[in-house]
């Protein structure tokens, strides 16, 4: 039964787009909403609602559902329409009256989002730790292959003389920003919802932070603020997401062109490459090709959240529920490709023979002018007597 059936019938296909992707999309949060009830368990326990007995058997029966989830045994079904109806359902039947009282003093409004916010909470944690696990792959790369002389570019055309050190440390404090801006997300998710009820607050006495700080808090956010900060918080998510989505994005398409024949300053080997149907020497970087793709996927999800929450007045909407896909995706996404990066940077081969064949004369025309001017040769002098040279040759 849903936690809002009063005994009114819902037609099947209200009843099937009302619950749209939730039953698939749930499935990640089983574990947070079981520690997110228990929690609430505890605290009920605490004022009286529930008495020692009854909160033992309900901290056993969410034990159960996590290893029921683990083992890939706890279903969702559609008629549940959610991971909370579901489990509160388990509870019922395994619990008895305990089971119905453990919503007590909770609404699904912020039952449903401190289960994402705990999601969040550990998806950044997830990020951050791969970040960290790319840079240390890049680092590598540069200890070992960082004196390597390579063609800078700009326009698109030679520029003047750099290192490999140069492009991956470029990237290196890319990624360090970055994780900057993750950690300020992370504080900003770090509040916690329960006991907000439906974002108006509750009319029974309770100890939001008793649980806050039972599910790692940092602190209690404002009842009605809630409400109004789903979707907000995701996009404020999102935009960090895709920050480090730009930063694959553009570290891709660098090698993309700097593995080409016509280049060949790096080399992927053929474990990372794909083929042709028809060409049989092709030795395609499809999974560079699909990272800087994600970025547009990414910034997509950033969108549709912005998007939805546009013109919402305060308090709870069913809209926002559409939140939900873009964010789990979006993290997972850029998850992904944060490991297919990774694993590029270990396996990726420096040519120091083809980056030292790039180092053509036109890249030193800069340094050519520097040394007039060290001469005593005025700049502008100095510059176009170098541009006539290069012009003449």
């Amino acid at each position: 039964m849903k936690l809002w059936d009063k005994g009114a019938p819902l037609d099947k296909r209200v009843e099937a787009f009302t619950a749209g992707e939730d039953p698939a999309l749930d499935q990640a949060l089983v574990p947070y909403d079981c520690a997110a009830s228990k929690a609430h368990a505890q605290m009920l326990a605490t004022i009286g609602v529930l008495t020692e007995a009854e909160l033992a058997d309900l901290l056993g029966g969410l034990d159960e559902i996590v290893r029921l989830h683990e083992a890939g045994q706890f279903a969702i079904r559609p008629d549940d329409e959610d991971c909370h109806t579901a489990i509160e359902s388990f509870l019922t039947e395994r619990c008895g009256e305990a089971g119905k009282k453990i919503h007590t003093t909770r609404s699904r409004n912020d039952q449903v989002l401190t289960a994402l916010r705990l999601y969040e909470k550990d998806a950044v944690a997830e990020i951050t730790a791969a970040v960290d696990e790319l840079i240390t792959a890049i680092d590598g790369k540069r200890k070992k292959h960082g004196s390597v002389a390579l063609p800078g570019f700009t326009h698109t055309r030679k520029a003047m003389p750099t290192t490999v050190a140069a492009w991956f440390e470029a990237y290196v404090a890319a990624l360090a920003d970055d994780k900057t801006l993750l950690s300020a997300i992370g504080t900003i998710i770090d509040q916690s919802p329960l006991g907000s009820g439906a974002g108006f607050g509750l009319p029974l006495e309770i100890d939001r932070e008793q649980t806050a700080k039972a599910l790692g808090f940092a602190g209690v956010q404002p009842t009605l603020y809630c409400q109004n900060s789903r979707g907000k918080f995701e996009a404020m998510l999102i935009d960090a997401l895709g920050q480090v989505m730009a930063d694959l994005a553009r570290m891709a398409d660098d090698l993309i062109l700097f593995s080409m024949e016509a280049f060949g300053f790096f080399s992927l080997p053929d474990e990372l490459c794909t083929g042709s149907s028809i060409m049989p020497h092709k030795k395609n970087p499809d999974v560079l090709e699909l990272v800087r793709g994600h970025y547009g996927v990414v910034l997509g999800a950033g969108v549709t959240i912005k998007t939805i929450c546009g013109g919402l007045i305060s308090g709870y909407h069913r809209d926002l529920q559409l939140t939900k896909g873009p964010t789990m995706r979006a993290l997972t996404t850029t998850g992904q490709c944060l490991t297919m990066m990774h694993l590029v940077f270990e396996k990726l081969t420096v040519n120091a023979d083809r980056c030292a064949a790039g180092m053509t004369d036109e890249l030193f025309a800069t340094e050519k002018v520097y040394e007039l001017v060290r001469q005593g040769v005025p700049f502008r002098d100095a510059y176009r007597q170098i541009g006539r040279d290069l012009k003449d040759k």
